[in-house]
C-alpha cells in the first residue's frame, strides 16, 4: 500500500448527497439520520479501483497500532441500542452446515475421526483438510493480514512482518476475542423485480451496487448507521440445492466494488454474504478477482463474513416485515489467526 496512506488524515472521499457531505481526514462520523438520496462514484476501470484504495483509506484513523479497524465504530451505546431490537425472542443461525465431504466447488472439507468410544462416552477429532478460507465454509476474515495490496494489509502490516512472526502479528482474529455485538441489517435484492428470478434467487454474475442498497433501504424501511453489519442475501444456497453447485467462472452474485463508498459514507463495521461477497465477473483486471475484499479489508478495515447462509434469516425477516436485528458473532480465540470459522446469530 502506498506510504502516503500512513498519516493520521488518510485520504479524502467526495461523496455527493442531496445535502452536501464530504468525509475527509478527521471529518465527523456520518449522520445517523437520513440526509437524502446518495449517489456514489462509479468504479468501472482499474484506475477507478486504484483511486478508491487511496480515497477510502482508514489507515491511522484510530491510531497507528489499531487492530480493530471499522469495528471501532461499535460503541457500548451501539451495543445497547442493538440489544433493544430484541422483541420476538427468535434467534436464527447465519452459518451453513460445515461440509464433511469434498464439495464440487473444491476447497477444504472437515474430516471427523472418532478417537474413543466406550460405555462411558466417546470423543472425536475434527480437522480441515486445507484452509477454511474459500467458497464453502462460513468464516470471518481477520482485518490486517488475510488480504493485502502491494504486500501490505490494513494499517500497514507487512508481508515481511507476517513471515517473521509466522502468524498475523497484529490485527489478528484474536483482536475480536470479546465478540461482535451490534445491529445487523439484511439486504434482500430479491425484493427488486429486476434482480429476482421466479425461484427466488439472484442469478450468478449479478452485481449489487451502492445505489441498489440505497433503494433497498427505502423498500425495507432501514437506514444503515455507523457500527452496523450489513448482510447481502442472493439465495446462493437455495440455488445450489435446486440446481447443484456451479463453477465460479459461471459467475457470483454479490456486491459491486462501488459499495466500498457506501461502507465509508455510512460507517459500516462488517459486511457479509452467502458466498465470497464480491460480484464476479467484474469490471477490473482478472488479477483483482476480489476488489471489494481489498477495498474493505485493506483500505477501510471493514471485516468480512464469507459463505454465510441467510435462507432462514430471509424467511424470518419477510415474515416479520423487519430487516434489522441484534447480530452476535464470536470467533475462536486464536492468537495470530488470520480468520475463524464461526456461527453468527441474528436475534429478533
Amino acid at each position: 500500500m502506498r506510504d502516503r496512506l500512513r498519516g493520521a488524515t488518510v485520504g479524502c472521499v467526495a461523496v455527493v448527497l442531496s445535502a452536501t457531505l464530504a468525509a475527509c481526514g478527521d471529518a465527523p462520523e456520518p449522520a445517523a439520520e437520513p440526509t437524502g438520496t446518495a449517489t456514489y462514484p462509479t468504479l468501472t476501470t482499474f484506475a477507478d479501483y486504484e483511486r478508491a484504495l487511496d480515497e477510502l483509506s482508514n489507515w491511522g484513523r484510530w491510531g497507528p497500532d489499531d487492530e480493530l479497524g471499522a469495528s471501532n465504530l461499535i460503541t457500548p451505546e451501539k451495543r445497547i441500542r442493538a440489544a433493544g431490537l430484541v422483541s420476538e425472542g427468535v434467534s436464527v443461525s447465519l452459518a451453513h452446515d460445515i461440509v464433511q465431504e469434498r464439495a464440487a466447488e473444491g476447497g477444504a472439507y472437515l474430516e471427523r475421526e472418532v478417537l474413543a468410544a466406550s460405555e462411558t462416552g466417546a470423543s472425536d477429532r475434527y480437522r480441515y483438510t486445507a484452509s477454511y478460507h474459500g467458497t464453502i465454509h462460513s468464516h470471518l476474515d481477520a482485518v490486517d493480514c488475510h488480504i493485502m495490496v502491494d504486500g501490505q494489509g490494513y494499517n500497514g502490516v507487512s508481508l515481511e512482518e507476517i513471515e517473521a512472526a509466522g502468524a498475523c502479528p497484529r490485527g489478528s482474529i484474536n483482536a475480536l476475542k470479546d465478540g461482535i455485538v451490534t445491529r445487523g441489517i439484511l439486504f434482500d435484492p430479491t425484493l427488486l423485480p429486476r434482480f429476482s428470478t421466479p425461484e427466488g434467487w439472484v442469478e450468478p454474475g449479478t452485481a449489487i451496487h451502492a445505489s441498489d442498497l440505497v433503494e433497498l433501504e427505502e423498500i425495507q424501511g432501514v437506514r444503515v448507521e455507523p457500527g452496523d453489519v450489513i448482510l447481502l442475501y442472493t439465495g446462493r444456497w437455495k440455488r445450489r440445492d435446486a440446481l447443484g453447485p456451479w463453477p465460479i467462472s459461471d459467475g457470483v452474485a454479490g456486491y459491486h466494488a462501488d459499495v466500498a463508498y457506501f461502507l465509508k459514507d455510512r460507517g459500516v463495521s462488517f459486511i457479509g454474504h452467502d458466498m465470497w461477497n464480491d460480484a464476479y465477473p467484474h469490471d477490473f483486471s482478472e488479477e483483482e478477482r476480489l476488489p471489494l475484499h481489498r477495498l474493505a479489508l485493506v483500505s477501510l478495515g471493514v471485516g468480512i463474513f464469507d459463505n454465510l447462509d441467510f435462507e432462514r434469516l430471509a424467511e424470518e425477516a419477510r415474515r416479520l416485515g423487519r430487516y434489522e436485528f441484534l447480530f452476535t458473532a464470536a470467533p475462536l480465540r486464536i492468537e495470530g489467526g488470520m480468520g475463524s470459522p464461526l456461527n453468527p446469530i441474528a436475534t429478533f
